[in-house]
Parts: structure tokens; sequence; C-alpha cells
């Protein structure tokens, strides 16, 4: 009998990159540069000891859930300026845990 191995990866630990991108675009309607979305960002995960891995790689991390949340239709870019739109709050982990302990 064949057993069925298990290939999606999923992440248990909340995501503290991406729920404070959300936090921080969400309690603004403006347009962010990266730089100032990145610098409130940080100091909100140095705030709750969340850092983790240096500064510039904490960046790189940021830059691509950005992007991510960017391609989900859930922040406008506009050039290089980004904004949270309506739909932002469904990517915080607190919404996702909601959500998978709906469905299972």
């Amino acid at each position: 009998m064949a057993t069925t191995k298990r290939t999606r990866f999923s992440r248990r630990l909340p995501d503290h990159v991406t729920d404070e991108i959300v936090n921080v675009l969400g309690a603004d309607p403006k347009f962010f540069g990266f730089n100032d979305l990145f610098e409130n960002v940080f100091a909100r995960l140095k705030e709750r000891n969340a850092v983790s891995g240096g500064e510039e790689m904490l960046r790189l991390r940021a830059y691509e859930k950005l992007q991510n949340l960017v391609t989900r239709g859930l922040v406008e870019k506009d050039g290089k300026e980004y904004k949270g739109l309506p739909r932002l709050p469904e990517a915080h982990s607190d919404n996702i845990a909601k959500e998978q302990a709906a469905q299972g």
C-alpha cells in the first residue's frame, strides 16, 4: 500500500514581517516609498523584539513579502510607492488563522 507524501509546506508560525506591513499600510491611506515603509516596519518589529537575521536580510524579506501582496491584489503599486487596499487585512496572520480554524 502506497503512502501519500506531503509535499506542501505549511508555515505554522505567524509571519511578523507581513503582519507589520499590513499594520503600517492599513493605518494610513497614503502612499509609502519602500524605504519609508521599511523604516516603519523595522521600528515596529524592534519594539516587539521580533527582529532576527540582520537589517539587510530583513529588508530583502520585507520587499519580497510586499511584492507578494502586490501580486495578490492587496496592495497598490504606483511607480515605487505602495498603498494598502481595502482587502489588505486578509493577509494578517490573525485572519488567516481564523480562516484555517473555520475550515478544519
